[in-house]
C-alpha cells in the first residue's frame, strides 16, 4: 500500500511538472544551424511550432500530423519517409 507521504509527493511533482509545461507557450527557438521545417514526421507532443489545430510547440496531439513540423538540418527532410517541406492538406 502506498503511504500518504509518497502519494502527496507524487501529486506535488505531477502538479509542478504540469505547471512548468503550461508556462512555456510559443514556438521553439530557431536553431543555430542551417535548418528546414519538416512536416508530417513529428511524434505527438514533439512539434516545434503552432499549426491550424494547436497554438504552441509541443502540443501536437497525434503522430505524423500533416501540418505539424519540426526543425531539421537542411536537406534532411526529403530523406525521411513521409517528410515534406510544405504542410500536407
Amino acid at each position: 500500500m502506498i503511504n500518504a507521504k509518497t502519494l502527496i509527493g507524487s501529486a506535488l511533482a505531477a502538479a509542478t511538472s504540469l505547471a512548468a509545461t503550461a508556462a512555456y507557450s510559443g514556438p521553439a527557438a530557431q536553431p543555430d544551424f542551417a535548418f528546414e521545417k519538416c512536416y508530417g514526421v513529428v511524434k505527438a507532443g514533439q512539434n516545434d511550432c503552432q499549426t491550424a489545430t494547436h497554438s504552441c510547440a509541443g502540443t501536437a496531439t497525434a503522430d505524423n500530423q500533416p501540418d505539424s513540423w519540426l526543425y531539421l538540418p537542411a536537406g534532411s527532410c526529403a530523406r525521411i519517409t513521409g517528410g515534406s517541406d510544405k504542410p500536407k492538406a
